[in-house]
This record gives C-alpha cells, structure tokens and sequence, in this order.
C-alpha cells in the first residue's frame, strides 16, 4: 500500500493536468527510498521502478499498457489496472511472502550508481 503522502502528491499532479509518467515518478521515487531506508531490497533498478509502476497503477493511475514490453509484463499491467478497478485488496499472506522475498535482495539497487546506470542505458536505447 502506498503511503498517503504519495498518494497526496500524485493526486495533486492529476489536478494541476500532469502526464500520467509524472504521477507515476512519485510512486518509483517513493519506492527508491523505500530501498534506501533498507525496508526491503530489489535486485536491480529496473525491478525497483516496476514495483513503482505496479503501485501506481493498483492505485489508480491512468497508466497505459506499455507497447514494447514483453507479452508477461503487458498481462501484468493489465492485471494492475483490473485490479484498480475492481477495489480488491492483496491478501495479507501474499504481501507477507512477498515483502519477506524482497527482504532478502540487496539495497544497491536504489544508489545514486545504479540509478545513473540506468538512466545512462535507458537514455542510450531510446536515442536507437
């Protein structure tokens, strides 16, 4: 579950007529602290920002499909956003397995390295 701060600023973003990738950017940026504040791990960037991205759109966000995404990562925003809609919540054993998961995974996924890295290669690929 989102903190409500997040909630609030991504709400906010909606008001003043902010894209949807701007709401979505306080859901990943609430998740990099997450992992820096070592409440649990990801084992690399790219699964920090997609639990971001599937936060957001459990939350509400109106965030399309992405186009060039594998078939399993599109099923899955699918489900993200069905799963917004219908207002079903996660079962409290499921959260538990998966927080305890991520848990175990290292931290350096959300350091100022790693995301620049990132941000270098996902840059690169869309110069292509």
């Amino acid at each position: 579950m989102p903190e409500k701060e997040t909630l609030e600023r991504a709400r906010k973003d909606k008001r003043e007529g902010k894209a949807a990738s701007t709401q979505v950017g306080e859901f990943v940026r609430e998740e990099i602290e997450h992992i820096r504040e070592g409440q649990h791990g990801a084992r690399s960037t790219k699964q920090a920002i997609a639990i971001g991205l599937s936060k957001a759109r459990r939350a509400g966000v109106d965030l399309p499909t992405p186009q060039n995404a594998s078939e399993e990562t599109k099923e899955q925003a699918k489900r993200d956003t069905r799963r917004a809609r219908s207002g079903k919540r996660v079962s409290a054993t499921r959260s538990r397995a998966t927080r305890k998961a991520l848990k175990r995974e290292p931290r350096k996924a959300a350091s100022k390295e790693a995301l620049s890295r990132h941000a270098k290669k996902a840059a690169a690929a869309r110069k292509k």
